[in-house]
């Protein structure tokens, strides 16, 4: 079982910055996931609802108010998949 989530702050469209159990930190972009998707993910593309993400502290994974959750292991690999250039605008 990988890290679960301890704290979230939107920090872009779909991205996230998480800081996780292990005290690793990292930047996850959900859009993939969730951009253009409807049922339980479509009030999530209005950016004002996608800003009410919370840590579910028992699943250590982001929930949203609708019931909307994301995968605790998908969101720890997204989150360290990211480069430094990819994190940093005009970084090479």
């Amino acid at each position: 079982m990988l890290p679960r989530i301890t704290q979230v702050e939107v920090v872009g469209a779909f991205r996230m910055a998480l800081t996780f159990t292990d005290g690793s930190v990292g930047v996850a972009d959900v859009g993939p996931w969730i951009a253009g998707r409807g049922g339980m993910f479509a009030p999530l593309q209005d950016p004002a609802f996608f800003g009410r993400v919370a840590v579910d502290a028992d699943a250590g994974t982001l929930v949203w108010p609708n019931g909307a959750d994301l995968d605790p292991d998908m969101l720890y690999e997204a989150a360290h998949a990211m480069t430094v250039s990819e994190l940093t605008p005009g970084a090479a």
